[in-house]
């Protein structure tokens, strides 16, 4: 039977903490600095050497969605009532509203090092240290709205804009294509500055901090931020019926655009498995 992720907004207070619980279980396990070690290993930019799945390739959203299920496997094996609840940024846009409250995620990081204060994540709690970063930074840390150069997150228009498209993805499957959902979705753009982020891209760089490069999993919130994400692929599926994941077969070797897409027999690393095999989830987890 598929169990249901909810609206971070509509946890109760008995959800939230044990939701709080299974995290700080994760973490003190060793198992969450895991999770942070691979994404950072996995943060490949168009150009740079290696296989490049994880962002800025149609994988992106089959990638991610695996790793939010293994995170979430290890939540439900401390506490089997607990999923991953998604953050709607369209609606809950305040630094004040859910997630960002004391008895959740904790709030805005202090003006002079962004360092969280608030919330069992905080560094001072004891419960939750930096190991596993780009930086030598122990703490937490946020930038909620960036204060020295605001930005706002993504509307419901930019993000029904993405939704809208009918193709998954385009030639040459990477971070300038003006067209496909996947990229729309993912966020690069045109140009340069805050002008060039959208959607998923443009949260990270709201939430700033931790959640800027490879090891924005240190933030509990990028978790909740791509379970939206991955909400977004559900409904997109929804909506175009009959459209799939392409390319629906990788480059070959031979092909000047195979280091641009999933090579490797079409496996995401480090699993064995297809982008294709993640399509559907629906007798995993539900949305509600």
């Amino acid at each position: 039977m598929a169990y249901v992720r909810k609206d971070v907004a509509r946890l109760t207070a008995g959800e939230r903490k044990r939701l709080v619980k299974a995290f700080l279980e994760v973490k003190r396990r060793g198992e969450y600095d895991e999770f942070v070690r691979m994404h950072i290993d996995y943060y490949t930019s168009d150009g740079d050497d290696g296989l490049r799945t994880a962002h800025m390739a149609p994988s992106f959203l089959p990638w991610h969605r695996r790793f939010l299920l293994d995170l979430e496997r290890a939540l439900r094996r401390v506490d089997g009532s607990v999923t991953v609840p998604y953050w709607d940024w369209t609606r809950d846009r305040a630094k004040s509203s859910v997630p960002w409250t004391k008895d959740l995620l904790g709030g805005n990081g202090r003006a002079r090092d962004q360092q969280v204060m608030t919330g069992p994540f905080a560094y001072t709690g004891g419960h939750w240290t930096i190991k596993e970063g780009i930086t030598d930074g122990e703490f937490l840390a946020r930038d909620l709205g960036r204060a020295r150069d605001p930005i706002e997150l993504p509307t419901r228009a930019e993000l029904d804009r993405a939704l809208a498209d009918p193709t998954y993805d385009v030639p040459p499957w990477d971070s300038t294509v003006t067209r496909g959902f996947r990229n729309r979705l993912e966020g690069w753009g045109t140009g340069g500055g805050s002008a060039s982020w959208h959607n998923h891209n443009r949260v990270h760089r709201w939430v700033g901090g931790a959640m800027l490069g490879g090891a924005s999993v240190n933030d509990p919130v990028f978790w909740f931020h791509h379970a939206f994400i991955d909400l977004q692929w559900v409904r997109w599926q929804g909506r175009h019926r009959g459209q799939r994941y392409l390319p629906a077969q990788p480059p070959g070797v031979a092909d000047p655009q195979h280091d641009r897409v999933v090579a490797r027999g079409g496996k995401l690393p480090p699993w064995d498995v297809t982008p294709q095999s993640l399509e559907d989830v629906s007798r995993i987890y539900r949305y509600a």
